[in-house]
């Protein structure tokens, strides 16, 4: 699980608290079957919950069947067994958007993440609004300059966060929380460069859609959460486990 915030952790600019409701970050992350947002499929999806004030609210992550091959196993160690009986895309779609309304919405080069799900709810007829975009990758190469480069695993690696479960979402998602909380607690980053996305996602509509509460079977639809110890990945057909929970379930980060 994430840990709490860290000591020196910024709070949440004045006015970034939204009255509308809910606001914050939905830090995200998607292994996909390729490259392609146009040609290929969303394969896992994580999403990681933070306050206005950077503090952990939950956490929701699976599988996906992209109804095909899941594409570069020796990069995102998923293969074809791992998602027989996982949901597809339409099933998690009303929780997903539930997630991620009126919050920013933050990934490691999240343009490419945020393609990869417009996308996919625009084959299910559902278009995401103009949600506010904030980017770690981006965020790092303005507060993170000694990074020797600005992957993910540089960027992880230069703000001394620790080793991560690399391509899989959720550890993905994870690690990209603590670098947003790392990069936006730097004394050169201002106050503003967040403070107004976030008023600006309290402010858009987003559309709802109605739960997939059961299969046509009656089975209630299932999720296929990968779970994968922090420590680098060695050489081999190491693979993470997976667990099946509910599309309702949402872990818990205290």
């Amino acid at each position: 699980m994430l840990p709490g915030p860290t000591p020196g952790t910024p709070t949440a600019p004045e006015g970034a608290t939204g009255s509308t409701g809910p606001t914050g970050f939905a830090v995200v992350d998607v292994e996909a079957t390729g490259r392609s947002p146009w040609r290929h499929r969303v394969v896992e999806v994580a999403v990681v919950l933070l306050d206005a004030r950077l503090r952990p609210e939950g956490e929701f992550a699976t599988l996906l069947d992209p109804l095909g091959p899941v594409g570069p196993t020796h990069v995102h160690r998923i293969h074809q067994a791992d998602v027989e009986g996982a949901p597809r895309f339409r099933e998690i779609a009303p929780r997903l958007l539930e997630l991620l309304a009126g919050r920013v919405l933050v990934g490691h080069h999240v343009s490419c993440d945020h393609a990869f799900l417009g996308r996919e709810f625009a084959r299910i007829g559902v278009p995401l609004p103009p949600v506010p975009l904030l980017c770690t990758m981006r965020l790092a190469r303005a507060h993170l300059p000694e990074a020797r480069s600005h992957g993910l695993a540089a960027c992880v690696e230069a703000a001394g966060l620790g080793w991560y479960p690399a391509h899989t979402a959720l550890g993905d998602a994870r690690v990209t929380a603590e670098l947003l909380r790392y990069c936006l607690g730097a004394p050169s980053c201002p106050r503003d460069d967040w403070a107004a996305p976030l008023r600006e996602a309290a402010r858009v509509p987003w559309p709802r859609l109605g739960r997939a509460r059961s299969r046509p079977s009656g089975a209630a639809v299932p999720l296929r959460r990968r779970e994968a110890p922090y420590g680098p990945w060695l050489p081999g057909p190491q693979a993470p486990e997976v667990v099946q929970t509910h599309a309702g379930a949402m872990g818990s980060m205290a």
